[in-house]
Protein backbone atom coordinates (compact mmCIF):
# COMPACT_ATOMS: atom_id res chain seq x y z
CA UNK A 1 0.00 0.00 0.00
CA UNK A 2 0.67 3.17 -0.81
CA UNK A 3 0.14 6.38 1.18
CA UNK A 4 1.24 10.04 -0.48
CA UNK A 5 0.26 13.70 0.59
CA UNK A 6 -1.45 15.29 -2.57
CA UNK A 7 -2.37 18.89 -2.71
CA UNK A 8 -6.01 20.12 -3.65
CA UNK A 9 -6.44 23.74 -5.65
CA UNK A 10 -6.78 25.74 -2.07
CA UNK A 11 -3.82 24.38 -1.02
CA UNK A 12 -4.89 22.27 1.62
CA UNK A 13 -3.56 18.80 2.10
CA UNK A 14 -4.42 15.43 2.32
CA UNK A 15 -3.39 11.74 2.30
CA UNK A 16 -4.44 9.31 -0.50
CA UNK A 17 -3.44 5.79 -0.19
CA UNK A 18 -3.61 3.28 -2.99
CA UNK A 19 -3.12 -0.35 -3.55
CA UNK A 20 -1.01 -1.90 -6.20
CA UNK A 21 -2.73 -4.79 -7.44
CA UNK A 22 -2.57 -7.27 -10.53
CA UNK A 23 -5.57 -8.36 -12.39
CA UNK A 24 -5.38 -12.30 -12.90
CA UNK A 25 -4.74 -11.97 -16.68
CA UNK A 26 -1.52 -10.23 -16.07
CA UNK A 27 -0.37 -13.03 -13.96
CA UNK A 28 -1.38 -15.74 -16.65
CA UNK A 29 0.77 -13.75 -19.11
CA UNK A 30 3.96 -13.58 -17.26
CA UNK A 31 3.12 -17.64 -16.26
CA UNK A 32 3.36 -18.14 -20.09
CA UNK A 33 6.04 -16.10 -20.81
CA UNK A 34 8.40 -17.25 -18.20
CA UNK A 35 7.38 -21.03 -18.73
CA UNK A 36 8.55 -20.64 -22.44
CA UNK A 37 11.99 -19.71 -21.13
CA UNK A 38 12.22 -22.03 -18.32
CA UNK A 39 10.38 -25.13 -20.75
CA UNK A 40 13.35 -24.11 -23.07
CA UNK A 41 15.98 -24.51 -20.13
CA UNK A 42 14.45 -27.37 -19.13
CA UNK A 43 14.53 -29.12 -22.43
CA UNK A 44 17.99 -28.30 -23.38
CA UNK A 45 18.83 -29.86 -20.12
CA UNK A 46 16.80 -33.09 -20.27
CA UNK A 47 18.55 -33.53 -23.66
CA UNK A 48 22.03 -32.92 -23.06
CA UNK A 49 20.86 -35.64 -19.54
CA UNK A 50 19.31 -38.04 -21.92
CA UNK A 51 20.83 -37.26 -25.52
CA UNK A 52 17.26 -38.13 -26.73
CA UNK A 53 15.35 -35.38 -28.11
CA UNK A 54 11.80 -37.29 -27.82
CA UNK A 55 12.55 -37.99 -24.19
CA UNK A 56 13.74 -34.37 -23.70
CA UNK A 57 10.32 -32.85 -25.40
CA UNK A 58 7.90 -35.14 -23.23
CA UNK A 59 9.74 -33.81 -20.01
CA UNK A 60 9.73 -30.38 -20.85
CA UNK A 61 6.10 -31.15 -22.16
CA UNK A 62 5.21 -32.33 -18.91
CA UNK A 63 7.03 -29.38 -17.06
CA UNK A 64 5.90 -26.85 -19.19
CA UNK A 65 2.04 -26.94 -17.75
CA UNK A 66 2.97 -28.09 -14.10
CA UNK A 67 4.77 -25.46 -13.50
CA UNK A 68 2.57 -22.67 -15.25
CA UNK A 69 0.11 -23.53 -12.95
CA UNK A 70 1.95 -23.46 -9.87
CA UNK A 71 3.51 -19.97 -10.91
CA UNK A 72 0.33 -18.89 -11.22
CA UNK A 73 -1.17 -19.70 -7.66
CA UNK A 74 2.58 -18.44 -6.61
CA UNK A 75 1.59 -14.92 -8.44
CA UNK A 76 -2.18 -14.65 -6.98
CA UNK A 77 -0.99 -15.28 -3.25
CA UNK A 78 1.65 -12.82 -3.31
CA UNK A 79 -0.43 -10.53 -4.59
CA UNK A 80 -3.13 -11.13 -1.90
CA UNK A 81 -0.26 -10.49 0.82
CA UNK A 82 0.40 -6.64 2.03
CA UNK A 83 3.92 -6.87 2.99
CA UNK A 84 6.41 -4.70 0.98
CA UNK A 85 3.66 -2.89 -0.84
Amino acid sequence: MVTEKIFNKDGDSSYATSVSSEKPIRSVVKAVSWRMIGSLDTLIISWIATGDVKTATSIASIDLFTKMILYFFHERIWNAIKWGK
